[in-house]
């Protein structure tokens, strides 16, 4: 859940030595541990608690960690308004062509560049980095991806190692870079003290705010994340995927059905990257404590069980096929989705790889 940074860029496609890692000590954020690949003080999977500097199950490869998982109600970031009444209709794959006859707001006020901004969501004020690309002009619609940070970490860091920032002034879509609550996302069961924390509900509230001040196309919004952040992307798919089209996690999977029950309101596509070697979430699956001090056991399900829940629940059949770079693909899903497992031998807790991921991601859209 905790990454450390060795002051290296974004990992290269499919790479996974040399990806920055970074330590963090127990209840401290974003301390950068130079020079070390992978998460820099991580414990084993199962120990109790965390050595001084271990990551967070947030970030992989340089990532800021992930806090450690809470126990929260069941159901806790449930479907915030407007959710109940979308239709459970299979949705989701399209191709880039298909653009929506979106209108754009005349509120329409986001320039090219960097800029930040605040809501109210519950009981919490929420801010949050917004990047436009130099392409953009206000007059045509636009992908958003949502990124998300580790434990322990920050917006600002994650948008100074994911790639997604770059990808976009390539690519000519707005990224945001939200900031967590005690820097961890309550996605249920794992990982902040704030049990009233509702971060679907602030994804909600931040898509929305966004679409009143640019040109966004409300069929091509995307998650990624790192770590926890990975997680809170995931908690997107099971609780909000009428908003969102397709998601990238990076270092996450899902846990044992006990304390992370996902029912996607329709299939989603997902692609998904981890490392053989993950110290924070291990790729195997298993108990785990996670690095920011709660007093709690997360079992996750581990890489290949995870890619398969994926597969169950987007009903495909058939057999995954491999592709490059350590990824291999469910490609016969419902309604045109697909589910993606990239694994990297010998990778730690890194990145994913933001190339490999849009090139995934902008195939698909809402229904």
């Amino acid at each position: 859940m905790g990454t450390g940074v060795s002051g290296t860029t974004a990992p290269a496609a499919g790479s996974s030595s040399g990806a920055p890692s970074v330590g963090t000590a127990a209840g401290t954020s974003g301390a950068v541990a130079a020079g070390s690949a992978g998460v820099a003080g991580s414990t084993p999977a199962g120990a109790a608690g965390t050595a001084g500097g271990a990551g967070s199950l947030a970030g992989t490869g340089g990532r800021g960690g992930d806090g450690a998982p809470q126990p929260t109600a069941a159901g806790a970031s449930a479907m915030a308004a407007g959710a109940g009444g979308q239709p459970a209709a299979m949705g989701g794959a399209g191709g880039d062509a298909a653009q929506p006859a979106t209108t754009c707001p005349a509120t329409s006020m986001l320039k090219p560049g960097d800029s930040t901004g605040t809501l109210q969501v519950g009981n919490y004020k929420r801010d949050y980095i917004v990047h436009v690309p130099r392409s953009y002009t206000g007059d045509k619609p636009v992908p958003l991806v949502t990124d998300w940070h580790g434990l322990l970490t920050s917006a600002d860091f994650q948008q100074s190692l994911s790639g997604y920032q770059q990808k976009a002034d390539r690519e000519g879509f707005i990224v945001v870079f939200p900031n967590a609550i005690e820097a961890a996302w309550n996605v249920g069961w794992c990982c902040t003290r704030a049990k009233d924390v509702d971060d679907v509900a602030f994804a909600r509230a931040l898509v929305a705010k966004l679409q009143t001040q640019a040109c966004i196309d409300p069929k091509r919004i995307y998650a990624v994340g790192y770590s926890l952040g990975g997680g809170m992307s995931i908690k997107l798919a099971c609780e909000a995927a009428d908003l969102f089209a397709a998601i990238a996690p990076a270092a996450f999977d899902l846990m044992i059905e006990e304390q992370w029950p996902c029912r996607p309101s329709r299939p989603i596509t997902i692609i998904q990257f981890r490392g053989t070697a993950d110290p924070i979430v291990p790729y195997n699956g298993g108990p785990t404590m996670p690095p920011n001090g709660l007093n709690i056991t997360v079992t996750f399900l581990g890489a290949e069980k995870n890619f398969m829940k994926w597969s169950e629940l987007n009903g495909c059949s058939g057999s995954p096929t491999k592709g490059s770079n350590g990824c291999q693909t469910y490609s016969q899903c419902q309604a045109g989705t697909e589910v993606t497992l990239c694994t990297t031998q010998g990778g730690s807790h890194d990145f994913g790889n933001p190339d490999i991921a849009w090139d995934m991601l902008k195939k698909h859209t809402l229904p």
